[in-house]
């Protein structure tokens, strides 16, 4: 009996996604829940499973199709044992394939082979291939069910710079020979258009400005160097600078609330509590899952709330939910190693927290140049609601409160 798999529900205000990867190929055996197809949405993405046990008879949709709630995705065999693959399968295949390609108006790239491992590597893998000159066919995947990723194809390359051998059996020689240059246009995720249309869109309609401050450090390190291991040891979780800065700015969020607010039509909405969006890097893009009621948690809980989402952002298992709401951002550009940036605010609020790298630099204190661990804060806002007072206020309590913790506990 034929079963047909359909987009599923993805989540409030989501009425369409983009297909992202074919996880399995015509034929192939599939499980009840085994994921087949991975869909991008606007935030996250989400995978299609298999409502019953059999093999895959067609797949009704190809990288890149733009598909709605309830579309048919591919149809199942149940029950059915999984079958060679034919000729015809891989001519489905090719179909599919090219039909994606035309569509885009995409160059074909040279004779890529129509093997299985060929056709299932994602974009972002293809584009890595040609940008670090490595054979995919000799890389073990670390992936799901064995497929390559990004991650896997950068390895073997800085594996291969290592080794130091002559590139003369190992290296393609189109690379190193024949000075051709190679192009590729890949169609922007459905995430990363979300994305562009977004920070555009806060750059037209809010009345941005940044402000500056730059923060001694040495407190904060001072406290995660004696008391780290008793914290790791009490509550299993490794004690960071985010909670400090979580914990400060709500500090500053409930001094100054209309950091914590936004515009609406005409009127202002103010918020009792905060919810702070955390910028975490995915491989689709930057994504901000929202640790809710911060100004009721505990580092330790804080902590555990961050390295969870950074987590589930490269596994791409963050949900809608997750990333629903939000009154205030903090992005740390530092663990990139950015000196100094503006951060755009994450619409609809009306302010983001930039935290950038620790370096040691000469300051004085008290008459007397030193050298202290330094780090420059910005915090970008909605000039239209925030006048410049209440932003450099709310900076300047933040960098008190990470200069002395001390504030943070007894709510100064």
């Amino acid at each position: 009996m034929a079963t047909e798999v359909k987009v599923p529900t993805l989540g409030e205000s989501v009425t369409e996604a983009t297909v992202g990867e074919l996880l399995k190929n015509v034929g192939d055996a599939v499980a009840v829940d085994e994921p087949i197809v991975s869909l991008e949405t606007d935030k996250v993405a989400v995978e299609a499973p298999s409502p019953v046990a059999g093999v895959i008879k067609e797949f009704k949709v190809a990288v890149g199709d733009t598909v709605e709630i309830d579309a048919i995705i591919a149809v199942i065999e149940e029950g059915a044992a999984p079958a060679a693959k034919g000729a015809e399968a891989g001519r489905a295949q090719e179909e599919r394939e090219e039909g994606k390609q035309e569509r885009a108006d995409t160059p074909a790239p040279a004779p890529a082979a129509s093997s299985d491992a060929a056709q299932t590597l994602s974009p972002a893998v293809r584009r890595a291939v040609l940008e670090h000159g490595v054979d995919p066919s000799t890389i073990k995947g670390t992936g799901r069910d064995g497929r390559l990723t990004k991650e896997d194809v950068i390895a073997a390359a800085n594996a291969k710079r290592a080794g130091g051998s002559t590139p003369a059996s190992s290296a393609p020689a189109p690379a190193s020979t024949g000075g051709e240059r190679r192009e590729e246009r890949v169609k922007m995720t459905r995430m990363r258009q979300t994305i562009a249309k977004r920070l555009k869109g806060a750059q037209e309609s809010a009345a941005l400005l940044t402000t500056f401050n730059d923060v001694d450090m040495s407190a904060v390190m001072e406290a995660r160097g004696k008391y780290k291991d008793m914290f790791a040891k009490k509550h299993d979780i490794r004690l960071g600078f985010m909670g400090f800065f979580a914990k400060a700015a709500c500090l500053a969020l409930k001094d100054v609330p209309s950091v914590n607010a936004y515009i609406e039509g005409d009127e202002i909405v103010y918020h009792d509590y905060v919810d702070i969006s955390v910028a975490v890097s995915a491989p689709n893009g930057l994504v901000v899952p929202v640790i809710r009621d911060a100004q009721d948690k505990g580092f330790a809980r804080i902590e555990k709330d961050i390295a969870d989402f950074g987590k589930r952002a490269k596994e791409g298992t963050l949900t809608m939910d997750d990333m629903k709401g939000g009154t205030f951002t903090i992005s740390n550009g530092g663990v990139f190693g950015s000196l100094m940036s503006t951060p755009i605010i994450n619409p609809p609020q009306s302010a983001v927290l930039g935290l950038h790298r620790i370096e040691d630099r000469p300051v004085v204190v008290d008459g007397e140049i030193v050298i202290r661990p330094m780090m420059y804060i910005a915090l970008s806002y909605d000039h239209r609601l925030i006048d410049g007072r209440e932003a450099v206020t709310a900076l300047k309590i933040i960098k008190e409160a990470i200069e002395d913790p001390t504030r943070m506990l007894i709510d100064l």
